[in-house]
């Protein structure tokens, strides 16, 4: 039996519902959502973090009432991890585990958990690294994430966290932000019943291996990045996006990304500089 999966990441959502940059969020979050209403055969939705753009309580409220209204109309789970603008205790005090079914690991402060959708093991990790953009899987998740995996799951794994263990090096910002021990987690997940490796944070889409597991980065809901800035600089712009999942098909896995019906696709929203985030007030004319 197959699993499909909508992955969603950084709803940036707020308790005003927009964001720092003055993006509406919730309006993001819809749009996409809606969009979305005609894919059939979802098994979950998944989504890997930067849920509230303020860490607020009510930031989490509206993502259970938005996305969570979506995956109840379709009789399915709703799974979130943590990212690096979320705040632990808002997170745990509205989303738990980050799923309604998730064992917590028990571990310690980080928002870890396993649950477990018609055969499918899904494992949340937390990179968050308090303060910093940059990501991390601390050892005790390792050891723990060592011992689930033991004993494979009847349709397998599929981990979920933040920031990606891949990069491009066109880009400053996709070169230095993403997880900063991805050596460690390959040792853990080698020869593993780990299907694919879903993350965020770049707000793009990106895929790449670990080892020989898949990894895809979903673009963001709230803004997307646009890689053909210079590399020192990160260009954001309008258009909310997702991924469908495909587990357990011919071509398994398989991704790939709708966009949301968004008027104002590709409106650049900020331009700043990739490692200091200063914001750059001048770019090169878009050409003709």
């Amino acid at each position: 039996m197959g699993h499909r999966i909508l992955h969603l990441s950084d709803t940036h959502l707020t308790a005003s519902g927009i964001d720092g940059y003055g993006v509406d969020a919730v309006a993001a979050l819809k749009q996409i959502l809606f969009d979305a209403r005609h894919i059939d055969g979802l098994s979950l939705v998944l989504v890997s973090g930067d849920i509230a753009d303020d860490g607020s309580v009510a930031g989490y409220l509206t993502a259970r009432e938005i996305i969570g209204e979506f995956a109840a109309g379709r009789g399915i789970p709703l799974v979130c991890t943590v990212g690096n603008h979320d705040d632990r205790a808002a997170f745990a005090q509205v989303l738990g585990t980050g799923s309604d079914t998730g064992q917590d690991w028990a571990g310690g402060a980080e928002r870890a958990a396993v649950s477990d959708v018609a055969g499918l093991r899904v494992i949340t990790l937390d990179s968050q690294i308090p303060g910093s953009a940059k990501g991390l899987i601390c050892p005790e998740q390792l050891q723990w994430l060592a011992g689930v995996l033991a004993d494979p799951a009847p349709a397998g794994s599929i981990l979920a966290f933040h920031h990606p263990p891949v990069h491009v090096p066109t880009s400053d910002f996709v070169t230095n932000f993403g997880l900063g021990n991805a050596d460690e987690l390959a040792e853990v997940v080698a020869g593993s019943d780990v299907q694919a490796i879903l993350c965020g944070h770049f707000h793009l889409q990106l895929t790449g291996h670990l080892r020989g597991i898949p990894v895809w980065v979903t673009p963001g809901v709230v803004t997307r990045i646009d890689l053909t800035a210079p590399r020192h600089l990160v260009r954001t712009v309008m258009g909310a996006s997702a991924t469908v999942v495909d587990l357990g098909g011919p071509f398994s896995p398989a991704f790939h990304v709708v966009h949301a019906r968004d008027p104002e696709v590709g409106r650049p929203v900020y331009l700043v500089d990739a490692m200091s985030w200063a914001p750059v007030s001048t770019e090169e004319p878009i050409g003709t």
